[in-house]
């Protein structure tokens, strides 16, 4: 990612980030062909040629019939596909939802009952709060396990067999 060049930047190193130059927003850059670039790298001289990076084994059109976009699209629609997404989110909506109402209710408690929170529990220095707060990142921790859980028992082996089944009819379809 950093490169040692004297021209550029009297410090010796410079960064090359891909994304620099991109505009994020379009908007209050004025007009795009007056502005100069603003990465640190030289301008190429010559446009690189699309057509000399292409790929061979590659329809030149993706989205054509048979084409590498007609497969996905394919695969997507496939019944094997939406059962591999239905499990996922049966897993997942609750979940958040889950997760997400344990957490605001720990927020509104302690911002509207600080009373509550501040009860001693047992003998010892701890109080509701403490272990409440401790409980969200036990409640974390068990839901990145139980997530993982899940994935591993319902869905990895499908979602593997649909990438398999979805690499071998793209490199069918380029040929």
């Amino acid at each position: 990612m950093t490169q040692h060049d004297e021209r550029d930047d009297p410090s010796g190193i410079r960064l090359q980030d891909p994304w620099y130059d991109a505009l994020a927003s379009g908007w209050g850059e004025g007009d795009s062909a007056q502005q100069e670039p603003r990465s640190n790298a030289p301008a190429p001289d010559v446009p690189p040629d699309p057509a000399a990076r292409a790929d061979p084994a590659v329809p030149a059109d993706p989205a054509a019939p048979g084409g590498p976009a007609a497969v996905y699209l394919a695969v997507h629609r496939s019944e094997a596909f939406q059962e591999v997404r239905r499990r996922h989110r049966r897993f997942v909506f609750p979940a958040t939802v889950g997760f997400l109402g344990w957490y605001l209710a720990y927020i509104i408690t302690v911002t509207a009952a600080p009373g509550v929170m501040g009860r001693p529990v047992g003998d010892g220095p701890f109080n509701v709060g403490m272990l409440a707060g401790l409980g969200q990142f036990a409640t974390t921790a068990l839901l990145t396990w139980a997530y993982a859980w899940n994935a591993r028992l319902r869905r990895d082996r499908a979602a593997l067999e649909l990438r398999w089944e979805t690499q071998q009819r793209s490199r069918e379809a380029a040929r």
